[in-house]
């Protein structure tokens, strides 16, 4: 025959928060490691965190501390915070948090911090269950805990904010300087992406820079929409058609790129002299001569973007 679980009440098991499922949890460290898969030792009850004292406190098998908040109803704000500020004050290496129910809004937070932090976040719901008339027994389920898959993942994002960051750094010293020279790009403002542009004078055409971690690029891009494949290669063909005039205006050899897997076609110069990625102290170099080549595109292609037919 088997039996039913029934959940009881945690109030009914522990009806203190403190003074019993606290005290319990610490004569009872190895259900906790059970549920963590990382053993705990040495608990200890009150451990002072500069005003504030943590519900317990424990060692992991390196005798790093780990700081174990408790709580007997859904989690909260206060709680999280109390969390944080016991794991900066104590120096400890990994958080546990223990509660009735999980908000979903510090799940993901819990998920952020292991993410982002170098300590360890572990956020557990507590249950007790009963089957038929036996004694209540404790259920810890682990909602949120660290992984190696969540710290390639807080890299990555660690990563990618900087690139914004530095790529709004380009463009802001890259517009700075085009103003000295043209009037192009005068109403744009810098960006984070990787590319940033400004009317060529016909609907759907721009004149943009783009950038890579160590190439830039000045271009015409031709994208007039969404279902406007046969627009842009049309576009595209008539300013073919005058390419031999067209870079013998520009002063060289432009690349001219239909662009397969997207809708959209551009004409192109590749700057190969540095990108964001490459030292500052390149990107004078780059700017000379990225904006150059866009002061010459525009010069080249103007007089045939005007006699476009579509």
């Amino acid at each position: 025959m088997i039996g039913k679980i029934k959940r009881v009440p945690l109030r009914e098991v522990w009806k203190h928060e403190a003074l019993d499922f606290t005290k319990w949890l610490e004569e009872n460290l190895d259900i906790l490691s059970e549920a963590i898969k990382v053993k705990l030792s040495n608990a200890e009850r009150e451990k002072n965190a500069g005003d504030f004292s943590v519900d317990l406190s424990a060692e992991d098998e390196g005798g790093n501390t780990v700081i174990i908040e408790n709580q007997l109803e859904k989690s909260n704000h206060d709680h999280l915070g109390k969390i944080i500020t016991y794991l900066t004050n104590i120096g400890a290496k990994a958080a546990i948090w223990i509660v009735s129910e999980a908000r979903p809004e510090h799940i993901n937070a819990i998920t952020w911090l292991n993410e982002t932090s170098a300590a360890s976040f572990y956020l557990l719901k507590i249950e007790a269950i009963q089957i038929g008339e036996s004694a209540p027994a404790p259920l810890l389920t682990l909602i949120v805990g660290p992984s190696a898959e969540g710290r390639v993942i807080g890299e990555k994002k660690k990563e990618i904010a900087e690139s914004y960051n530095i790529r709004y750094l380009f463009w802001e010293g890259l517009l700075t300087y085009a103003k000295t020279k043209t009037k192009l790009h005068a109403n744009i403002s810098p960006t984070e992406h990787g590319w940033l542009g400004t009317g060529a004078g016909m609907s759907g055409l721009a004149y943009n820079y783009a950038i890579t971690k160590h190439e830039a690029y000045a271009e015409l891009y031709i994208d007039c929409g969404k279902d406007s494949d046969a627009d842009n290669l049309a576009i595209f063909k008539q300013l073919q058609n005058a390419r031999g005039e067209i870079e013998n205006v520009f002063g060289g050899a432009l690349e001219w790129q239909e662009l397969d897997n997207r809708r959209a076609c551009r004409i192109r110069k590749t700057i190969t002299e540095g990108g964001y990625r490459d030292a500052e102290e390149k990107w004078l170099i780059v700017y000379e001569k990225v904006i150059d080549a866009m002061i010459a595109l525009e010069k080249a292609l103007a007089p045939h973007i005007r006699q476009v037919k579509i």
